[in-house]
């Protein structure tokens, strides 16, 4: 038997926070709670997974999956998986679906580690103990001296070698500024750290790389979206005249969508808490290896650690900066990336954390 309950909770963010494409105030954090039978006659013990998204994706949870793994074993994730896929067909996979798919995967995921009462980097199993992170904000709200700030605390105080800032300003309408905040961000960290840049699809194919042409002096090494994910032959095509990486894929919801990408990138992102969690994390995975490709988690770090731990052409973690802050209000347990990697639980049963509640509730909106 296995029980799934859902919340919803609402953090304001400690600042404006926009990209290329997009401007918020609050992240919304979707928490998925499976409960199983009781092992030996103990407690009933609780398996936490949850995704970054609408509120709505509780209901989908409520409504839609958690009936249809309530007679199933809760050791038996790959049957409770299927079944829910199965159910959030017509529903449409991709979005909201898909996100309460992958809350509710990796949930079954930690319920089962807990109740064999072994971390589940263990019941993955692991290639590293640590994982390799690079610290990711630089958003096109900052003012330049929050930016310089942030950089320079990653990197002089955390040691962190390998750093992100958001440009493609405006859906690519300010690449003055994009400029002129890529050098300074360079020159904030000088030759300590590798130089990361993100437009979230916010350039035209030509103009992303006429950008990476005019910033060619500052040593970058990773582009990610230069154009939009849904234009695969424009990432291919800055991809092949650009000398920093292009990556996408954080917006895939299944496996085919991966599939098509990996001709088209240098890296294939992916999101625990979109792509169908655990179970379709480890097959995209080995899709991109299957390509010749690493591949990157996309935010969410403490849900992804475990998982990162397992895939042998992991490249890094997004240390997110928005989701680094509310994971560490709202879960105990949380670690640091100094030094430029998160260790992975080896202790625990489980993912190592626990949830909060009682700091929580003045955020719970559902």
């Amino acid at each position: 038997m296995i029980r799934l309950e859902v919340a919803a909770y609402r953090i304001p963010t400690d600042a404006a926070e926009a990209d290329g494409t997009l401007a918020w105030s609050s992240t919304t954090l979707v928490l998925v709670r499976a409960r199983g039978e009781p092992v030996d006659g103990g407690t009933s013990p609780v398996g936490l997974g949850w995704t970054y998204g609408p509120a709505a994706t509780a209901g989908v949870v409520t409504d839609l999956l958690a009936p249809v793994v309530a007679d199933l074993d809760p050791d038996d994730v790959p049957a409770a998986w299927q079944a829910m896929c199965a159910r959030v067909r017509n529903a449409g996979r991709p979005g909201v679906a898909g996100l309460a798919l992958s809350a509710a995967d990796c949930a079954l995921w930690d319920l089962k580690a807990r109740r064999l009462g072994v971390p589940l980097a263990r019941l993955l199993g692991t290639v590293r103990r640590q994982v390799p992170v690079y610290a990711s904000g630089g958003f096109t709200s900052y003012d330049a001296e929050r930016q310089h700030r942030q950089l320079a605390g990653w990197v002089r105080e955390q040691g962190i070698p390998r750093v992100k800032i958001k440009i493609g300003e405006s859906r690519g309408a300010a690449e003055a500024r994009d400029l002129a905040r890529m050098a300074a961000a360079r020159a904030t960290i000088g030759d300590a750290a590798e130089l990361f840049v993100d437009a979230n699809g916010g350039y035209r194919r030509k103009q992303a790389i006429r950008v990476m042409q005019a910033a060619a002096g500052l040593d970058v090494r990773w582009f990610e979206e230069p154009v939009s994910s849904d234009d695969l032959e424009g990432l291919g095509l800055v991809r092949d005249r650009v000398s920093a990486d292009v990556a996408a894929g954080e917006y895939g919801y299944d496996l085919a969508y991966v599939h098509r990408m990996v001709r088209y990138v240098d890296c294939q992102q992916i999101d625990v808490t979109r792509c169908g969690g655990i179970s379709e994390f480890l097959r995209a995975a080995a899709v991109a290896e299957a390509a010749g490709l690493d591949v990157s988690a996309h935010c969410a770090p403490h849900q992804h650690l475990a998982v990162a731990a397992a895939v042998p052409n992991l490249r890094h973690l997004e240390w997110f900066h928005d989701h680094v802050r509310i994971e560490g209000l709202l879960f105990a347990g949380t670690v640091s990336a100094t030094g430029g990697s998160a260790p992975v639980n080896l202790t625990e049963p489980g993912i190592g954390l626990a949830f909060r509640d009682t700091d929580a509730e003045r955020f719970r909106i559902r």
